[in-house]
């Protein structure tokens, strides 16, 4: 009775597996590709556009305000500036972005203009439209599918799909003997592609539902804060902080002059220097990351990142336009830890070398197990016709 119960729940499992493989096939594979480079994203933007790269030191020589004079220069009024980004590491460049004037991109986010500037010289080193280009197609690629609207929910629920299917994989791999050692053979199976699915699918099952887990936790942020009890970041951002990127802050709810893409206000009581200045005042060996531009709205107020002296993450501040005064930023506008968390683990950023090996490997592996899984399905099923009795005549 024991065994006649086991053997239909390993058949349940069987075909649960099956389906999930064969249905999830074609997505997996751009998903696992794409996710594979963009662990390596950094690297690929230097190789594919080495001319915005190009610097000619690590020092950054220049005052602010000439980096934005050059970012000014190249929008060639076609775009407002939002955002300075200093160098993260010797040898990059400073970024700075420009909302673009005009009309807005898709779902009425605003367009943005990016300039890569020397550091040591304030010369222009590039120039492209945000959201153009292999890398970040890749991204849409990797969290939308290139699905309109409902994209990033399509790809959280493959998520809870590859995660299952993790977990039938490690039910059906487990000998049915105990034996575990004997399980790590290779030659489990009369063919390589039933032990290459086999083996490969027992070291990468763990990583791969780490990765899918968390890919979840990024496609459905609102659920998963709610889940593990974290404020939205709408309700903690302070009156007046501009959202991360300088794409126009929210300073209220959506649409109008404050809300949530408001553009940068046209005049501001304090230049970027002098912003900078504030919030670096008495903070002995802080390093300046970026720089927003306040937003229309109550208390415009410029957002200033700031890595402290021996500190691996930045913090924030919030320097008030109309007064100078400096504000701690309350964490409103960007991803609460818990999501840079899941976010950091999933795509492998600052988690080290092995981590990123991992994460590279588990983003191939998927592919390899269904087009393997599928080859043995069709082996399976030609063998079941084969042996089927011919028909009564």
């Amino acid at each position: 009775m024991t065994v006649s119960v086991t053997a239909k729940l390993r058949r349940l499992w069987f075909n649960i597996h099956l389906w999930l493989g064969v249905g999830l096939l074609v997505a997996v594979i751009p998903l696992g590709i794409s996710g594979s480079a963009l662990v390596w994203h950094d690297g690929l933007e230097r190789a594919l556009h080495p001319d915005r790269f190009a610097v000619s030191g690590p020092q950054l020589a220049k005052p602010l305000s000439a980096y934005v004079e050059t970012a000014n220069t190249a929008f060639h009024g076609d775009a407002t500036l939002t955002q300075l980004r200093l160098p993260a590491e010797p040898g990059a460049p400073v970024v700075a972005t420009g909302r673009i004037k005009g009309e807005p991109g898709p779902g009425g986010r605003p367009r943005s203009l990016n300039v890569w500037i020397d550091p040591p010289t304030a010369a222009p080193l590039g120039v492209a439209e945000g959201g153009s280009g292999l890398v970040p197609w890749l991204h849409r690629l990797h969290g939308t599918l290139l699905i309109p609207q409902i994209g990033r929910k399509v790809v959280g629920w493959l998520g809870w799909a590859m995660f299952i299917s993790c977990a039938t994989g490690l039910w059906l791999w487990w000998p049915r003997n105990g034996a575990v050692a004997k399980g790590l053979r290779w030659r489990r199976g009369p063919t390589t592609t039933f032990n290459l699915h086999h083996m490969v699918g027992f070291w990468i099952c763990i990583p791969l539902a780490i990765a899918s887990l968390t890919g979840v936790y990024i496609s459905f942020p609102q659920m998963s804060r709610a889940l593990f009890g974290v404020a939205p970041p709408e309700a903690a951002r302070p009156a007046g902080a501009a959202r991360p990127g300088g794409q126009g802050g929210g300073q209220g709810g959506q649409g109008g002059p404050g809300g949530r893409f408001a553009p940068p206000v046209e005049r501001t009581a304090l230049t970027l220097d002098r912003a900078a200045a504030l919030a670096l005042d008495g903070k002995v060996g802080a390093q300046l990351v970026s720089i927003s531009v306040p937003t229309r709205g109550k208390d415009p107020a410029w957002r200033v990142q700031i890595r402290p002296q021996g500190a691996k993450t930045p913090s924030t501040v919030q320097v008030v336009d109309a007064t100078g005064v400096v504000k701690a930023d309350r964490g409103g506008g960007g991803p609460d830890p818990l999501s840079r968390w899941m976010r950091r683990i999933h795509d492998g950023a600052d988690m080290g070398i092995v981590w990123q090996i991992v994460v590279f490997l588990g983003g191939l592996a998927p592919p390899l197990l269904g087009v393997t899984g599928l080859i043995m399905w069709l082996r399976s099923r030609k063998r079941r016709v084969a042996l089927r009795p011919a028909p009564q005549t």
